[in-house]
């Protein structure tokens, strides 16, 4: 666990630093317009999303055949060459290039993700999750406050820092990080498993499980609003600049850091996985609420972060219900899968938030409500919330799930 959190904690760092100058960048290159910017950055995470979604369940098979260590040392390797790409890029071209080859590369986190079923028991595996989620938490407390501080010297400079630590996580794990996977609960490959239709099919197995892939859904859909808007929203609403959006990003990050890596285990072990999530889902709609709401100064959007990161408890108690529903040779699968569900949302996600975002901004309608996509965040977390309601108390959802089920069993 401590390999694989500085593992990840590298890759998120490193996807930190770039994330409060990437669509300032984009918005430099068309002149700096805002609703123009946010269109054509949404079309940018369409793109990545969609190329993430056809890769991912290959990857996540790959993963079950040869191991986890593979997968993440080539994500590494091609993140740190679309860093140097975008950083170098004269046009909006090349940098919709280096979103193209990072879909395609993006796959260390569902490994990292197969990593810790592996090496975890299932009553264990939501508080480890929660440690993974604090890892992205130091990621983002770290990354987007370097990125705005060294986007205010320069927009491309942290495209440069974000190639050298992905380069560098590359060389860390090819000395440090073992592999989790043993050689004899190794999956064959097939193309029926990887493809990203056919690896959803593992949801079917199980109708707890497909409960909880739409609340994963819905969950990963919701988070898309952030990534999307965040910088262009902050910007217009507040005027904040690289300095300020990085450094309230950091302030998310932390507060997501102390819930997930603090006290998601001790929370999961008294109210259990079930309870947690349904806490999880409230809070976070709450909070996006706010987010939505906060018309009347920055303070109050600076208030709601706190209360947004308690939506961390849904991430590792719903990780940690879904790992116990599928066998031992089908983690890796699973991670695939879910893989593929975020590649939908966040296909969806961009265009919807940002479309949301550039019509209620646009000078000519009659009723400007900046904070549209924070409200759409709050309605499907309540729909995820009544989905999660509806799911029974106990039963296979407290147990282990013997290793013989899931499409392996199916098949």
């Amino acid at each position: 666990m401590a390999v694989i959190f500085v593992t990840v904690t590298l890759d998120i760092l490193a996807l930190g630093v770039m994330i409060p100058v990437l669509p300032r960048l984009v918005a430099d290159f068309l002149g700096g317009h805002t609703d123009s910017a946010a269109r054509i950055y949404g079309l940018f995470g369409t793109v990545w999303a969609f190329l993430h979604f056809l890769c991912s369940p290959a990857a996540g098979a790959l993963s079950d055949r040869f191991g986890r260590r593979p997968i993440i040392l080539m994500s590494n390797l091609g993140l740190g060459m679309d860093y140097i790409l975008m950083a170098l890029a004269p046009s909006l071209t090349s940098l919709f290039v280096g979103r193209i080859i990072s879909g395609i590369t993006a796959s260390s986190i569902p490994a990292a993700s197969a990593y810790v079923a592996d090496s975890v028991p299932p009553e264990r595996r939501a508080k480890a999750f929660g440690i993974l989620g604090a890892a992205f938490g130091l990621g983002f407390v770290l990354g987007p406050a370097v990125g705005g501080i060294l986007g205010s010297v320069s927009l491309r400079l942290p495209f440069w820092v974000s190639a050298g630590l992905s380069l560098a996580n590359a060389c860390w794990a090819f000395f440090i990080l073992p592999e989790s996977l043993p050689t004899e609960k190794r999956a064959a490959f097939s193309w029926k498993r990887a493809n990203p239709v056919g690896s959803l099919k593992l949801f079917r197995s199980h109708p707890d499980l497909m409960s909880l892939a739409a609340i994963h859904f819905l969950r990963i859909l919701a988070h898309v609003s952030l990534p999307a808007v965040f910088v262009l929203y902050a910007g217009y609403r507040y005027g904040w600049n690289e300095r300020s959006v990085g450094l309230s990003l950091a302030l998310m990050g932390a507060c997501g850091m102390i819930v997930q890596g603090g006290l998601v285990g001790p929370t999961v072990k008294r109210f259990g996985e079930r309870t947690m999530l349904l806490w999880g889902l409230l809070f976070g709609a709450a909070g996006f609420a706010v987010y939505g709401w906060a018309d009347r100064g920055s303070v109050l959007l600076l208030l709601g972060i706190p209360l947004l990161s308690l939506w961390g408890f849904a991430g590792p108690a719903i990780q940690g219900l879904m790992t116990r529903l599928a066998g031992s040779t089908e983690q890796g699968l699973l991670q695939g899968a879910n893989a593929s569900l975020q590649g939908i949302a966040e296909m969806v996600g961009p265009g919807l938030f940002t479309l949301t975002f550039a019509y209620f901004i646009r000078a000519d309608v009659s009723w400007r409500l900046p904070g549209a996509p924070y409200y759409l965040s709050a309605g499907l977390l309540a729909a995820a919330l009544l989905v999660g309601w509806m799911l029974p108390a106990g039963s296979s959802l407290e147990d282990e799930i013997p290793a013989a089920t899931g499409v392996a069993a199916m098949e």
